[in-house]
């Protein structure tokens, strides 16, 4: 198009002053149309469209008129409107059972933050009580909100195991289990071979055994950890300590540590999680035993403060910003290709971050 057939922004139709707040009279002026714009950037109304949707088949110049004609009359796309046309919300649900949990809140956060990134909001529904009807409430209300795609983050074997189900046809992504792999696409960490990671590097420093501080009973990442901590020792051959549990707080690792002062045999101790290992270290000082001269600990999650723990905590480290961004990635997937929820589960890897808790026996 030649830029003479092209009305420049700045210029007005018959002295008429465009984008302007109100009229002769007194009356406020209309709401900017698509081909108020069109008119001033002298283009068709369909390529103020492909440039407000983002379409690439959009000339640069032509592309930078119409924008500059957006913004002098103070135009903006009706994003509802464009989503009842295009079916596209742009927005990714997320359905969760607490954010209280260190794990939880980082991968909200890595969700929302990757979800950004790619032009999508997220929406988020907390659920108090993770029941089948209380699930199925909240993918109703996700249904209201008009949302793309739906990321679960709760454990499906805290629903009932025997009639959960999930609405038919909808784009979901599972975190945090596994077992729910065989039929929907699944994100999680890679529980097992963290909690083998720690108990291993305890055995190579020569310890005889490692003690174990769970999770709760309710949490699938803390029974893979557990399970993972259990067979690790048997196949080294080595004996199994009965487990003391905990339910991730600082205060159950304390009353841990606090029985395992009196274990004269006790040498080293996974702890499920870093918040119970902070507790373990404070009762274990309190109790006169140096760690790592007479106890090694190791954690599991790498949360920041772990690192300025006294001593530093050696742990395993979970990457919660992969998860957010695996998890975005396989919605987008589904929803760009149109696909159900694929059956599948995607492990992402964990390292292990040695400090100074942890050191050979008797040093």
């Amino acid at each position: 198009m030649s830029g003479g057939g092209r009305q420049q922004p700045g210029t007005t139709h018959g002295g008429a002053q465009r984008g302007g707040s109100s009229v002769p009279g007194g009356r406020r002026k209309q709401r900017v149309s698509m081909a108020d714009v069109a008119t001033l950037a002298g283009v068709s109304s369909q390529t103020v469209s492909r440039v407000s949707n983002g379409h690439p088949g959009v000339i640069d110049s032509t592309r930078e008129h119409v924008l500059a004609a957006m913004r002098e009359l103070g135009y903006r796309p009706n994003s509802a409107a464009r989503a009842l046309r295009y079916g596209q919300f742009n927005t990714i649900g997320v359905i969760l059972f607490s954010l209280a949990s260190t794990g939880n809140s980082r991968t909200v956060e890595a969700i929302a933050t990757h979800a950004a990134a790619e032009g999508y909001a997220i929406t988020l529904i907390p659920v108090d009580v993770p029941t089948q009807d209380n699930v199925l409430g909240a993918f109703t209300r996700m249904g209201e909100l008009a949302v793309d795609a739906v990321i679960v983050i709760i454990e499906i074997h805290l629903l009932d195991a025997g009639t959960v189900t999930l609405p038919p046809g909808v784009h979901v992504v599972i975190v945090v289990d596994s077992d729910a792999g065989d039929r929907y696409s699944v994100v999680d960490t890679d529980q097992a071979d963290g909690a083998r990671r720690a108990v291993n590097h305890l055995l190579d420093l020569g310890h005889r055994t490692v003690w174990h501080v769970t999770g709760p009973r309710t949490s699938y990442a803390a029974q893979r950890r557990t399970q993972a901590w259990r067979t690790t020792l048997e196949e080294a051959g080595r004996p199994v300590p009965p487990p003391l549990p905990g339910d991730w707080s600082a205060e159950s690792g304390y009353a841990a540590g606090l029985a395992l002062a009196d274990e004269p045999g006790c040498t080293a101790v996974f702890v499920s999680n870093d918040q119970m290992a902070l507790g373990l270290l404070r009762a274990l000082h309190e109790r006169g035993r140096v760690v790592p001269d007479e106890i090694s600990v190791v954690g599991f999650d790498d949360i920041p403060d772990s690192a300025f723990f006294i001593p530093p905590l050696t742990t395993v480290h979970q990457d919660f910003a992969e998860v957010g961004r695996r998890c975005v990635q396989r919605v987008l997937v589904q929803i760009r290709e149109n696909q159900t929820s694929l059956p599948g589960t995607d492990l992402v890897p964990t390292r292990l971050v040695v400090r100074n808790s942890t050191a050979s026996p008797g040093r």
